[in-house]
């Protein structure tokens, strides 16, 4: 396993912030510890906190910006609801509500994936919205409960450091 590090003094500082700014210290730190974005290779090297972790962030920055079909469009379906993310979120850390939509999506995804999946002009892109209207509940539902879930998440990483990084 990889030996991730994190200042005291940063989390000290990112936790003042707010929950978002104290998981990105772990997050950042994580990502610089595999060189970016996770790849088979490196996922090997993290723990199975630390890919969950990577998962919610990869997860929270598509769907807030773009909803589950850019996240599904960006290439991130394999790495989202191919790895035993959901069930982590809901045996591991307690996030039941988190894992049940991801269940659902993850149908919708396999029902729509090479259409979703498939490059496409901007134009293209956009009008993906309009044909698969199934993902706005889920958008919607996402974007109101993501504060709450960063709020719990960052409450599992508060009182389980040890299983995401050493703090100097």
């Amino acid at each position: 396993m990889k030996q991730i590090t994190v200042k005291d003094s940063e989390l000290s500082q990112a936790a003042l912030a707010g929950m978002s700014d104290f998981l990105q210290v772990f997050v950042h730190a994580l990502r610089e510890a595999i060189g970016g974005e996770p790849t088979p290779e490196t996922m090997a090297e993290l723990n199975a906190d630390q890919m969950t972790l990577l998962c919610w962030d990869t997860l929270r920055e598509e769907v807030m910006v773009g909803g589950f079909i850019q996240l599904i469009h960006n290439g991130y379906g394999p790495f989202i609801f191919k790895n035993p993310f959901a069930k982590a979120l809901n045996k591991m850390w307690g996030i039941r509500d988190l894992s049940k939509m991801l269940y659902e999506v993850h149908t919708l995804w396999l029902e729509n994936r090479e259409s979703l999946e498939r490059d496409c002009t901007e134009e293209e892109f956009m009008a993906l919205y309009e044909q698969y209207p199934q993902f706005d509940d889920y958008d919607d539902a996402f974007i109101e409960n993501e504060p709450r879930w960063t709020e719990e998440i960052a409450q599992y990483v508060d009182n389980n450091l040890e299983k995401f990084a050493t703090i100097k």
